[in-house]
């Protein structure tokens, strides 16, 4: 790496830095004014709502907009030294713009993979803190939090051949009422269980159901049935899988969330189509992090009238573009029939194409 590598690939990461460290700034002090009556009837300290709640909210916010940033700071920086004529200076000192481009490679990679590995354990551990937060002491307050305590007629799939129901859950206590598991195999029926209620044992990590009776289907018509007042039984879903939370997917670092997934799509859950455009995005954000740092180093490289604020202002337009993109696509998948892969992977094919038009027409 040469000096002008360096120089390039210190200012990219420097202006980066800046401006995230800045917008964070400034976030959390509109936050706190929003959130001001919230805090107040939770009754914390300042050191137990940093500790508690913006621990968590920073990474959030941060990992949202990182690709934006990582394209507003290219854009900024390359359009100055545009401006003061360095890049036309670079290009005819023989250095070709695919040489040029270079150290924004590393500074896109770079920044791409802090961002990968951020999504995958980092951003979930602060939603996981920022969550609980939210939904006790947050949502609680406009009424939402009860809605998440008391479901009624859960009907899942255990496995490939097992379905099983509960006609009233109470996720804080864990504990629910007249459960059942069927058991189906070549379209008939040869097991069923009836509970009239069910509670999660935490010694044992099983479920303990009481009052039970189990049939045992060995022909037409013809089954063994067999009572019992207290029986422990073990079962592919726990509590966290009855739990009402909107943060739950969040809140999973990438291997629990495929392993969910994989147990979501057992059970023919609705959601899945939610859990998969999720694990995808994972993968196709940071990736956008590098389709951005071309397009902005191609767009702001040429000396224009009206200096940075011209690219500025181009680059602001085609970030509204990209979430707009990026939102339709997620949409759609969720929505209608769209693949989950397809709505995540989308708007990096598009502005993929995008920044291969602009290195195409860029200085040379």
């Amino acid at each position: 790496m040469k000096k002008i590598d360096r120089y390039i690939l210190k200012s990219y990461l420097s202006t980066f830095f800046f401006c995230i460290l800045l917008f964070t700034a400034v976030v959390v002090v509109i936050d706190i004014s929003e959130h001001a009556d919230d805090f107040a009837k939770a009754k914390l300290s300042s050191w137990q709502i940093l500790t508690q709640f913006y621990i968590g909210f920073i990474p959030r916010i941060d990992a949202l907009l990182f690709p934006l940033f990582a394209f507003i700071s290219v854009i900024f920086f390359t359009a100055k030294i545009a401006e003061r004529s360095e890049v036309i200076a670079i290009l005819s000192s023989g250095v070709s713009f695919k040489r040029f481009l270079y150290p924004y490679w590393i500074g896109g990679i770079l920044l791409a993979s802090v961002l990968w590995i951020s999504y995958r354990y980092i951003v979930p551990k602060g939603n996981e803190i920022w969550g609980t937060f939210t939904t006790k002491y947050i949502d609680s307050n406009v009424g939402d939090f009860d809605q998440g305590t008391i479901k009624e007629n859960v009907y899942f799939r255990i496995d490939s051949t097992s379905y099983a129901g509960i006609r009233y859950y109470n996720s804080d206590f864990k504990n629910g009422n007249n459960f059942f598991v069927e058991k189906i195999v070549d379209n008939r029926l040869v097991y069923d269980l009836r509970a009239q209620s069910i509670v999660w044992d935490s010694t044992t990590k099983k479920w303990r159901l009481y009052n039970a009776a189990e049939r045992f289907f060995n022909g037409e018509n013809k089954f063994t049935i067999k009572r019992s007042p207290d029986l422990l039984k073990e079962y592919s879903f726990k509590p966290v899988d009855l739990k009402k939370d909107d943060y739950l997917k969040d809140r999973m670092s990438t291997p629990e969330l495929n392993e969910y997934i994989r147990m979501e799509e057992l059970r023919g859950s609705e959601q899945i189509g939610t859990l998969l455009v999720e694990r995808y995005n994972r993968d196709a954000i940071p990736f956008s992090v590098i389709v951005l740092t071309i397009i902005g180093v191609s767009l702001s490289s040429r000396r224009v009238r009206g200096g940075s604020g011209f690219h500025l202002a181009v680059g602001i337009i085609i970030s509204a573009l990209y979430i707009l993109c990026s939102r339709f696509s997620v949409v759609f998948a969720m929505k209608g029939n769209f693949p989950p892969i397809l709505a995540a992977w989308t708007p990096n094919i598009i502005f993929s194409v995008v920044a291969f038009y602009l290195y195409k027409r860029a200085p040379k």
